[in-house]
């Protein structure tokens, strides 16, 4: 249950983060913006099966994964077993970047 808190915490610190530093950017027409992700954090953390809505959203923001994969400080929440779970769930291609 501490792990549980801990990564919820994580995830909630960094979409704070993100919001904060103001920091958008457009890649094939896609507003890159991790915040957007914020309806997968529920199957992120607890391994549930992710919503409609995170499935529409991690869609949307497909065009921006190499993007989040080259920063430092996201690599690690996009590069781990949850996001591709979730990706392959939702039938997102997972990025050879």
């Amino acid at each position: 249950m501490k792990r549980v808190s801990f990564v919820a915490l994580c995830m909630v610190a960094l979409a704070v983060v993100v919001v904060f530093l103001g920091e958008t950017h457009t890649a094939e027409a896609a507003t890159c913006s991790l915040t957007e992700l914020t309806p997968c954090a529920p199957a992120y953390v607890s391994g549930s099966p992710p919503s409609t809505q995170c499935c529409t959203k991690l869609k949307e923001q497909e065009p921006c994964f190499c993007e989040y994969l080259k920063d430092p400080s996201l690599k690690q929440y996009i590069n781990n077993p949850n996001a591709k779970r979730i990706a392959s769930t939702c039938g997102v291609t997972y990025p050879n970047c």
